[in-house]
């Protein structure tokens, strides 16, 4: 079912039978569900249910859709992601791409191009990251970066140092984007960092 179809009609094939004892009135449960399934993150989920008096958690979101058996195919829980940056040139400016990549299926899952690098920024792109996906149970593979280690312990995050196994295969993704990030820069002169994001 594609995603915007989610939103409309009615609401019979969300099945609450499993989500009975919820303290959620079954309309913002079904509204929850429903508005996750077209695409929006937990944490705007939770937002949006949170006009209508109702405070939940993004792990409480999670669960309704997961119980329902409704979590959509591109909401990854990985059990490792791989995490890297890598450094592009766009023109004669040098930005800092930021990448999370599960090592299993190589799929990216979320990634943010920045004109620096520094703990806060990488703890802002995996709050956006864990935000997009149900990380809890993740262990984060990372190579040497101490920035990278940092910003995941003050996230609360668990994580191991890892210079092969499973982080060779995420290794060959960021070395694709690298090569597409180069042609990027040789064909779209004078791109906007944004518009390089969007690309990407």
């Amino acid at each position: 079912m594609p995603k915007i179809d989610r939103l409309n009609g009615c609401s019979d094939w969300i099945d609450l039978s499993v989500v009975e004892r919820e303290r959620t009135p079954r309309q913002l449960l079904e509204l929850g569900i429903r508005l996750h399934l077209a695409g929006l993150s937990l944490s705007n989920t939770v937002r949006e249910l949170e006009k209508f008096g109702v405070k939940r958690s993004r792990k409480a979101v999670y669960e309704w859709v997961h119980k329902c058996d409704l979590q959509p195919e591109d909401d990854a829980k990985p059990n490792h992601v791989a995490l890297d940056e890598t450094v592009i040139q766009l023109d004669e400016h040098r930005y800092w791409l930021y990448t999370a990549v599960d090592p299993e299926t190589n799929k990216i899952l979320h990634i943010r191009l920045h004109s620096t690098t520094t703990t806060a920024l990488t703890e802002r792109f995996l709050q956006e990251l864990t935000e997009k996906h149900a990380l809890d149970d993740t262990v984060f593979l990372v190579d040497g970066a101490t920035h990278l280690q940092t910003a995941l312990r003050r996230s609360g995050l668990r994580f191991r140092y890892e210079k092969h196994e499973n982080r060779n295969a995420s290794e060959r993704v960021f070395r694709e984007i690298k090569r597409r990030t180069s042609s990027f820069s040789n064909c779209f002169s004078h791109a906007k960092p944004s518009t390089a994001e969007s690309w990407l």
